[in-house]
């Protein structure tokens, strides 16, 4: 490994704002609202402020298999939340997220309003309250280790190695070599798993699955920073196996549409309003 070029620690931080890459202008050591921007607020009992980043993914995957399951009362609006925009800054969003990330949540099917924030807790709050996609209580307590676990994993390779691979402001050997390592990690941990398990939680899809195949199931199939190559992900087959067990899925394939930005048109639905909504993409594919 070469030896770049030392950087020494000064004694007290400062904010440089023009260093961090691609996403230097989202980062900042403050939190709080800086403008003035009330959410909208559509008919539905549920109201979705997201984006089709993969943390965004996990709850409209999981509203559309609750619709596709039968749940109607799981009716929801989809806002686009465009963070490049700095739209998660906006005091209505600050309001239902004081973190200022995708996913944030209006629960609006009781007597008040309820927020709820953190995309794990939204899939939580949504699968009790229509008691869905928890799997048998015998398999509770591993439906939720996973869970945590994709939680607590995902930065490594989201935040970590996503980052220092496709956005740092310059390639550098030493945090991609260990990232790289840690996702490799993980992957292997989930292709063990898999090789003697249908689902993350045993034999029933459940939240678990839906909060890891948006990280996950998308660096196997080759999707994500385009590293599939670099990762070598061609070596986790059980993990591959079980993403395409969800790629296959139609619920899956329209939760995955609602706020994205990137791909070809017929992929994007930039928000989701009405069930209908998926057809005017169709039409687009078809065209």
């Amino acid at each position: 490994m070469s030896r770049q070029e030392e950087y020494t620690p000064p004694k007290v931080w400062t904010w440089d704002k023009e260093n961090g890459g691609e996403w230097a202008s989202l980062n900042r050591p403050i939190s709080g609202a800086t403008h003035d921007n009330e959410l909208p607020v559509g008919k539905h009992p549920f109201q979705l402020y997201s984006l089709g980043t993969p943390n965004g993914v996990k709850v409209t995957v999981l509203f559309e298999e609750l619709l596709e399951a039968g749940y109607s009362d799981a009716e929801y609006d989809a806002w686009l939340i465009r963070i490049s925009d700095g739209d998660q800054f906006g005091s209505g969003f600050v309001e239902a997220n004081p973190n200022s990330k995708i996913p944030a949540l209006w629960d609006r099917s009781g007597p008040e309003p309820v927020r709820v924030f953190e995309s794990a807790a939204i899939l939580m709050h949504l699968a009790e309250k229509f008691d869905a996609f928890l799997g048998p209580a015998k398999t509770r307590p591993e439906m939720l280790s996973w869970l945590m676990w994709q939680m607590g994993s995902a930065p490594f390779l989201g935040g970590g190695f996503g980052h220092f691979y496709a956005y740092a402001p310059y390639p550098m050997e030493y945090p991609i070599n260990r990232y790289a390592m840690e996702t490799k990690r993980q992957l292997d941990v989930l292709d063990k798993h898999l090789a003697k398990n249908e689902w993350m939680a045993g034999g029933e899809y459940t939240i678990a699955d839906m909060a890891i195949w948006p990280w996950y199931g998308r660096t196997v199939m080759g999707e994500s920073y385009n590293a599939g190559e670099f990762l070598s992900v061609h070596e986790y087959e059980n993990v591959i196996d079980w993403a395409k067990r969800i790629d296959a899925r139609p619920a899956a394939a329209r939760g995955r549409m609602v706020n994205r930005t990137s791909g070809e048109p017929h992929e994007q639905l930039l928000e989701r309003h009405d069930a209908s909504d998926f057809e005017l993409r169709t039409q687009d594919k078809i065209g």
